[in-house]
């Protein structure tokens, strides 16, 4: 067993101490997931690697000390998830008229943006909510390739089925979010 599952199954128990000592093993891991993630949005995107990271590490660890984690491949899941959620609410946030949504980024060579800041990220939340309640086992695959960065074989191991069933399911899941991803764009 290696360390993070021990210390994992610690934290999950209550150890505060566990939960700190976790830290330092699963930070670089988690900067580099953050770093994808952030270097898919759009430009403009105000919020740091380092900032996701810890916020996310805040709601795994922070908030449900006691929250039992099936290993590893289901803690890097959860953290995907949690940072997926972040810079959605960021996107959300952004996107308000109060806050300036209404607004559009203007380039120092008076060139507009591409669009607002977070738009195919709210897309494709929307996509994946309809997708969990359409098929909940092909959207947590999508959470844990496409936001966890899990390898077909890890994702399959993580929802225990077969890795030939995964590549199906994440084909499937990808053509669904495609279509309806696709068919909510103006034409």
């Amino acid at each position: 067993m290696s360390d993070v599952t021990q210390l994992l199954e610690a934290a999950s128990r209550g150890d505060g101490r566990a939960a700190a000592d976790l830290l330092p093993l699963v930070y670089d891991e988690l900067r580099k997931l953050a770093a994808v993630r952030l270097a898919a949005e759009r430009p403009g995107q105000t919020l740091q690697a380092t900032a996701l990271v810890h916020e996310a590490y805040l709601r795994l660890v922070g908030q449900t000390p006691d929250r039992p984690w099936n290993g590893r491949g289901h803690f890097f899941g959860a953290a995907a998830e949690a940072m997926r959620r972040i810079l959605v609410e960021t996107a959300r946030r952004k996107g308000r008229h109060k806050r300036g949504g209404g607004r559009t980024r203007v380039d120092l060579d008076d060139q507009a943006a591409a669009g607002e800041p977070g738009d195919d990220l709210l897309a494709l939340d929307a996509a994946l909510a309809g997708l969990a309640a359409a098929d909940p086992q092909a959207a947590e695959l999508v959470k844990l390739r496409y936001f966890a960065g899990l390898t077909g074989a890890q994702a399959a191991e993580a929802l225990g089925v077969a890795p030939r069933t995964a590549d199906f399911i994440w084909a499937y899941a990808k053509a669904w979010l495609l279509r309806t991803i696709e068919g909510d764009r103006p034409q």
